[in-house]
């Protein structure tokens, strides 16, 4: 089977070359070079480096009998556009759904937006671990009270000086970050509030969590929009047999 596998995922950088080795053609589109980079050598099919709207995934789709959306489940943008883009072709889709954590302990918000609200009204350094896209949402809080943890990339450090930030406070770094890790970024810069999305086990979710309860940190957490798919064990055991969807 001729499979394209968006996403630069841990469970979708997995998926793919499982699937691969069961005799699949794979090809995995991802966004940025750093996705590429986390991807490695992938012998066994096709790497594509780049982000694309509706337009411009139908003609990279046509050709292949399935496509898989392994995205990060907050790249809703990302999800739709694949929706409509293999709707348009009849071309079938997968949707890898990862895990969700416990928001137990911790204050959960729908939106960065509403996150930035809370926060305006709490005193107290934030660390931002949602990402540079959604640095905007954080605009009307106090810059000096902000540190970012971000990817070491221009459009990360861009979005950071759009903003204001002071360059200190600016921790341009790739994870994976163990607790320990996380806690000592929480005590060298006297944290009271930890922004985060849930990005499961595979995204350090729980890492943050234990290194927030460990100094007494607020955690505060992006719900995560409601999606329908299969589990990365289920999607192993169908192909990596090499069944039709």
């Amino acid at each position: 089977m001729k499979i394209i596998l968006f996403g630069g995922t841990t469970e979708g950088r997995l998926l793919a070359r499982e699937m691969a080795r069961a005799g699949h053609s794979v090809t995995v589109s991802v966004a940025t070079r750093l996705g590429a980079e986390a991807l490695g050598p992938f012998p066994h099919g096709e790497v594509l480096v780049g982000r694309l709207d509706r337009a411009g995934m139908a003609p990279l789709l046509r050709g292949y009998d399935l496509c898989i959306d392994a995205t990060h489940p907050y790249a809703v943008e990302v999800t739709k556009n694949l929706q409509g883009a293999c709707g348009d072709l009849g071309l079938p889709l997968r949707r890898l759904l990862r895990p969700e954590s416990s928001g137990e302990g911790c204050v959960q918000v729908a939106s960065c937006a509403q996150a930035a609200a809370f926060l305006g009204e709490q005193p107290g350094n934030i660390l931002l671990t949602t990402g540079s896209k959604e640095l905007g949402a954080f605009s009307g809080l106090e810059p000096s009270r902000l540190f970012p943890r971000i990817l070491p990339t221009h459009q990360g450090l861009s979005a950071c000086e759009a903003l204001g930030l002071p360059h200190r406070n600016i921790l341009a770094l790739q994870g994976p970050f163990t607790q320990k890790m996380n806690e000592a970024m929480l005590e060298q810069y006297h944290i009271r509030w930890l922004v985060t999305k849930d990005g499961g086990r595979a995204g350090g979710y729980e890492e943050k969590k234990r290194a927030a309860q460990a100094l007494g940190v607020t955690l505060v957490l992006i719900s995560r929009p409601p999606e329908d798919g299969s589990t990365l064990e289920e999607l192993l055991e169908e192909f990596g047999k090499g069944e039709m969807p």
